[in-house]
């Protein structure tokens, strides 16, 4: 059975219970119980590829041109120093430097969520306060790794109270199991969620159990779920998510904003429909090719992707030409 016909045999019984709510109107998303939140995450949010020159060094001047050309957009804000902005591979200046350009660029009335997550408790929060000493209004902090068989709930829970504790900003808890090899489990979420200053996760797994769970248990706190990938975005909206940070949407940004419109109308059909065009690309620039092929299909639409920094290297012509062939078969080339 093919991954799109799986999906959407999945997904069946949950858009049929909304249709079958409002059998005489189309449904949208509803609003969860419990209190509104104090700052709203709903919509999209594109994870920013930090352009590099040749000589390998950042270059602002293509990536405020391409901030030029997302801000015809309609995204919620961006995100920076995410795992698509190749962030473990930027020196502590330039991290700073990427997020003050971005937020000169960008309108006040977006959001600008920047990477701060650390191998420590100490270094995440020195390094969470110059993040917003540089603009940003939301810190999106990464899962500590490095020791992962010590990373129990009971200590994940301590790192992220001690950030959010410190912070000056809002936190956004972040977990990416495939880059880390560390889930951040589902009770250690819904205790982080009761913190003050800790509104939202950025949940990479595609555990949609897991992540309608997330929503259910921390309905009644002033917390948001947000899916961290475009291949699974309608599923995670169908079990109550807020929004999406994708790394699709460097790409496909206004397709990602349609299917967020489409899904807070309750127009399901052709939400599914255009959800099903978006699972192979997505796939392509994230487990398949990762950052090297996000910034090569980049190319294709008009932005700047450039290379990326070693030891990261570039798509063969081979690979290349198979990447081209999922969006063009997919109808977007």
């Amino acid at each position: 059975m093919a991954l799109s016909t799986r999906l959407a045999s999945s997904l069946w019984p949950t858009l049929a219970a909304l249709r079958w709510a409002a059998p005489r109107q189309c449904r949208g998303l509803s609003t969860p119980q419990g209190p509104e939140p104090s700052l709203d995450l709903r919509g999209i949010f594109p994870p920013l590829a930090t352009p590099f020159s040749t000589t390998g060094e950042v270059d602002y001047a293509q990536l405020e041109g391409n901030l030029s050309r997302y801000a015809s957009i309609p995204f919620r804000g961006l995100v920076v120093l995410g795992s698509n902005g190749e962030y473990p591979y930027l020196a502590p200046h330039e991290r700073l430097e990427v997020v003050s350009c971005v937020r000169r660029a960008l309108p006040r009335d977006q959001l600008l969520l920047a990477g701060s997550g650390c191998e420590s408790t100490q270094a995440t929060i020195e390094l969470t306060v110059n993040m917003a000493e540089a603009g940003a209004d939301v810190a999106l902090v990464v899962t500590p790794c490095y020791y992962r068989g010590a990373m129990t709930s009971a200590a994940l829970i301590h790192h992220y109270t001690e950030v959010g504790d410190a912070s000056p900003i809002p936190v956004v808890l972040y977990s990416v199991p495939a880059n880390t090899g560390l889930d951040l489990p589902t009770e250690a979420v819904v205790t982080l969620a009761q913190h003050p200053n800790i509104i939202g996760i950025k949940d990479s797994g595609g555990d949609i159990t897991c992540l309608g769970l997330m929503v259910h248990k921390t309905r009644q706190e002033d917390f948001q779920v947000l899916a961290g990938s475009a291949g699974f975005l309608l599923a995670s909206y169908a079990v109550g998510a807020s929004g999406g940070i994708c790394a699709l949407a460097n790409i496909l940004g206004a397709p990602l904003c349609q299917l967020d419109r489409l899904c807070r109308k309750g127009q399901w059909q052709e939400a599914r429909d255009l959800q099903h065009r978006l699972i192979e690309p997505n796939t392509a620039v994230t487990r398949r090719f990762g950052v090297p092929g996000l910034k090569k299909a980049m190319e294709w639409f008009g932005y700047y992707g450039g290379p990326c920094r070693a030891p990261l290297a570039p798509l063969s012509p081979a690979q290349a030409e198979e990447l081209r062939n999922t969006f063009s078969t997919n109808g977007w080339l």
